[in-house]
């Protein structure tokens, strides 16, 4: 299960339960950023949500960073970019 509540114009949280494991995450999104990976075809909720999943796919709901900006997961994972552009 993944919930995202925007709490700003650029910031966001996530609760993510997996696995009976319940996270807390707090992730900004800058709109150019946003711009650049969904040419605004979905919301910016759904590009969290979706970025979640793909991350979930990789590691642990619990091994998430609790704070992060959501454009660091492509330095950890650099296929990030263009597997959340195939999904979308």
């Amino acid at each position: 299960m993944i919930n995202v509540k925007e709490k700003s114009g650029s910031l966001f949280e996530v609760e993510v339960e997996s696995n009976g494991i319940k996270t807390v995450h707090e992730v900004t999104l800058d709109d150019d950023y946003y711009q650049r990976l969904t040419g605004g075809k979905i919301g910016k909720e759904e590009l969290i949500k979706k970025s979640f999943e793909f991350l979930l796919e990789r590691e642990s709901n619990s091994s998430i960073l609790s704070r992060f900006n959501l454009k660091v997961i492509n330095n950890y994972f650099p296929e990030y970019e263009s597997v959340i552009r195939q999904r979308i």
